[in-house]
This record gives structure tokens, C-alpha cells and sequence, in this order.
């Protein structure tokens, strides 16, 4: 088994860490931030991620894993070194490398002689390359490792992933990195440094586009009276399509989707590549936020003015408790502009949120509302006692971003329900 350091005990880093603690392999993990050091030391993670919590203790117990505060000892004296600092957007959309530069100036003097710097932070086509030349030592191999870890199912993603993604122009150093996810099974593509980076911007940016073509397609469907539930269940069928990331939504957001779709474009425009449907992904997603207001406008009677709201779901995604970039955010933001009053509900959500004041139950959110917005697929609102709210509210009306919603049992309860890409029955 293997000596590994992580730097960066965020996200993608406390996964890393934890689950090759689980593989057998002895772990340090280094972060800057000494409260949260400390707390991780006593197995306090401070995030939503299902059995996450639990591999930290026991990566402790076991004695596999070792929080610390500062570098040093996640650099020297192990036999890899992975980097999991955060690589957000800069000013021009290109991904910010400072944090990933930081570390190699403390890293080029630190490592021993045969570590291998891997790279799992999301970095530009190149920068594994450029990151060997920086490093300037013969003696120590730098290779590019992705991460495809998807927010409330990381553990799972991590230990049974769908492929393990290894570039270099080192084979053998790329070797010694697949070796250490021996215990998943998932099968290894050992490629090209540059190739591997690509792999990961490809994907997520895949992924986005065919969410806005389906919330596209939505809008469509609401003009000549299909139902987009129906479209995309026939396209379903269709083997070469796939059956995931075809639901219509308020938008996409998370940490991932927005930052990796300005950096690939950002690097296609400065490798001179014209890239007119990413350029048009994002364009959609922007404009997927103002559609959904319209719709509330429209369901409220025309003007959002003083109009009393309660939000459903606050978090980008059902499953975790992350905020950043969330649509549901955006959408309450351009409601808040208009002049709407809002509450909102969400179960792994306890601060206010801008101008959203979060309560602690969907029904206190729904008591003298004009209206509702299901704005992220928490499974449990689907199963609400809808007589109870429709009691409660004003004006009985839900717009329902995520087509979650039982659409019989909502109506039978006296609502008049809107959903995206299906026809509205009339008042």
C-alpha cells in the first residue's frame, strides 16, 4: 500500500483522502484552514455527503488518515502527492491556477525523490505539462488524474467509479497512480497529459448541454402544446441518447458546470477553435432564470410586486447542502428585483439566503403565500400534504421547475399547477 499526501482538505480533497484511506493506503491530508483541521480531526466533516462522515472516522480509527495543518507533511516522506485545490474562474473565464502554483513553489524543494505529483484539481489542456516544467526535477513525475465525482453520491463515485481517467507523459508514473485504485475495479484509460484534462472539461460540458437543450426543448413544447415529459421518455428509448440529464430545470450551476464551461471555452478561443454550441449552452442557462420568473409573473396574475412567495429547494441540487452558483438562488434574486416578499424551504438549508428567508418547514413557507416554486427535486416535496397547503396559502398556485410534483394529486388538492414544457390546465 501506498504513502499518499492531499493537499486541500475541501470537496474533491476530503473524498480523496477518505477513500484511499478506505482502499488500505496511509494518508495525510494538509489544509490551510485550522479550524476546519481541527475539526476533521474529531471525524466533523461540515458537509452534506452521504458516508463521508463515517469514512473519516474511520480512516482515523484505523490510523490511515491523518489530518494536518500546513504542507509540509503532505509533501515530504510519501509516495504521492495529489493536489485538490480549488481552480475557480479568473476575470477573463479562464480557470485561476494561483492555489495550484502556491503549492508547486512549496512542492518543487519538499517532495522525495520518485513521488509523483498528481493533479486532480480541474486545470486547463497543458497544465500538467507546464506543471512538470515548473516542478524542474527529473527525478519526480507529475500526472494528471481527474476527478467525476458527482455532489451526495462521492463516496460510491469514488470507490465504484464508472473509469479511472490517468494522463502523463510518463507512463509508468501514470501506472503507479492506476495501480492505487486497484481496489474499485473500474476500468483505466492511461492517456496523454493533455488529453486527460480534456477529458474532464469534456464531460462536464457535455452534460450542460444537454440540459439547456432540454430546457430549450421545454419551451418549445409549452408553445405547441407537447409535453416534454413525453419527448424526452421517447427519446429515452433511444440507446444512443441515454436516459440521464434529460430533465428540464430552472438552470444548471453547482461548482462544477459554470466554471468548466467558461475554461473550455475560454481555452478554445485561445487556441483559435470557434465553439459556437458551448458558447450557446451557456447563453441558454442564462437565459432559463428570466423564463422561470416569466412563468411566476404569469401564474401570479402579471406583476410580482408585493406578491408574497415561498421557495421550495435552495441548494443547486437535491442531496447536498451547496449553495454555490444554485439556480434557485438566481431565480429568487430576479423575483426579489421585481418585488416579491420571499421565503424559502429547504432540508439541508438553515440561513437566510439573500433576500430569502429560510423557515423550517415547506408549510411554514406556504402559510399566506400567493404562491409556490419547486425550485430544486428534493424527493420529499413530491410526497407534501397537499390539502394542508393549499389551505394555508392565499392563493393556491405552484410553479414546478423540476416536473416533481404528483400533477393529479396537486390539482385534486384545488391548485393550479404550472410546470415547464407541459401543458397548464386552465384556472
Amino acid at each position: 500500500m501506498a504513502r499518499i499526501g492531499v493537499i486541500g482538505a475541501g470537496y474533491v480533497g476530503l473524498t480523496t483522502a477518505a477513500c484511499f484511506a478506505r482502499l488500505g493506503h496511509t494518508v495525510v491530508c494538509a489544509d490551510v484552514d485550522e479550524v476546519k483541521v481541527a475539526a476533521l480531526g474529531r471525524a466533523e466533516i461540515g458537509a452534506h455527503e452521504p458516508g463521508l462522515g463515517e469514512l473519516v472516522a474511520e480512516g482515523l480509527r484505523a490510523g490511515r488518515l491523518r489530518f494536518v495543518l500546513g504542507n509540509a507533511e503532505a509533501l515530504s516522506d510519501v509516495d504521492f502527492v495529489f493536489l485538490c485545490v480549488p481552480t475557480p474562474t479568473g476575470r477573463d473565464g479562464a480557470a485561476d491556477l494561483s492555489a495550484v502554483h502556491a503549492v508547486l513553489r512549496e512542492a518543487r524543494g519538499a517532495v522525495r525523490s520518485g513521488c509523483v505529483l498528481v493533479i486532480k484539481s480541474t486545470v486547463p489542456a497543458g497544465t500538467t505539462v507546464r506543471v512538470a516544467e515548473l516542478v524542474g526535477r527529473s527525478d519526480v513525475r507529475v500526472v494528471s488524474n481527474p476527478e467525476f465525482l458527482r455532489e451526495g453520491h462521492a463516496v460510491d463515485d469514488f470507490l465504484r467509479p464508472q473509469r479511472v481517467v490517468v494522463g502523463s507523459e510518463a507512463e509508468e508514473a501514470a501506472r503507479r497512480v492506476v495501480a492505487l485504485y486497484a481496489g474499485t475495479g473500474a476500468p483505466a484509460l492511461v492517456t496523454g497529459s493533455a488529453s486527460a484534462e480534456l477529458v474532464k472539461y469534456a464531460s462536464n460540458c457535455f452534460l450542460a448541454m444537454k440540459l439547456s437543450y432540454v430546457n430549450s426543448l421545454a419551451e418549445l413544447c409549452e408553445r405547441v402544446g407537447a409535453d416534454i415529459g413525453d419527448v424526452t421518455e421517447g427519446m429515452r428509448l433511444d440507446d444512443r441518447i441515454g436516459a440521464s440529464f434529460l430533465e428540464p430545470g430552472p438552470g444548471w450551476g453547482g461548482s462544477c458546470f459554470p466554471k468548466d464551461t467558461r475554461a473550455l471555452l475560454s481555452t478554445a478561443e485561445e487556441a483559435h477553435v470557434d465553439f459556437p454550441l458551448l458558447r450557446a449552452t451557456i447563453g441558454t442557462n442564462g437565459h432559463q432564470a428570466h423564463r422561470v420568473v416569466a412563468m411566476v409573473r404569469d401564474a401570479v396574475g402579471g406583476s410580482l410586486g408585493g406578491a408574497r412567495l415561498g421557495l421550495l429547494g435552495l441548494t443547486f441540487k437535491a442531496g447536498t447542502d451547496d449553495l454555490r452558483d444554485s439556480p434557485a438562488l438566481a431565480v429568487a434574486s430576479l423575483l426579489a428585483e421585481e418585488g416579491a416578499r420571499l421565503t424559502g424551504y429547504d432540508p439541508c438549508v438553515s440561513a437566510d439566503c439573500g433576500p430569502v428567508r429560510v423557515l423550517d418547514s415547506a408549510e411554514a413557507v406556504a402559510a399566506g403565500a400567493d404562491g409556490l416554486v419547486v425550485l430544486t427535486e428534493w424527493p420529499e416535496f413530491a410526497e407534501l400534504d397537499w390539502p394542508n397547503l393549499a389551505a394555508a396559502m392565499t392563493t393556491p398556485v405552484i410553479v414546478d421547475t423540476r416536473n416533481l410534483l404528483p400533477v393529479e394529486k396537486v390539482a385534486e388538492a384545488g391548485f393550479h399547477l404550472v410546470s415547464l414544457g407541459r401543458p397548464t390546465a386552465p384556472r
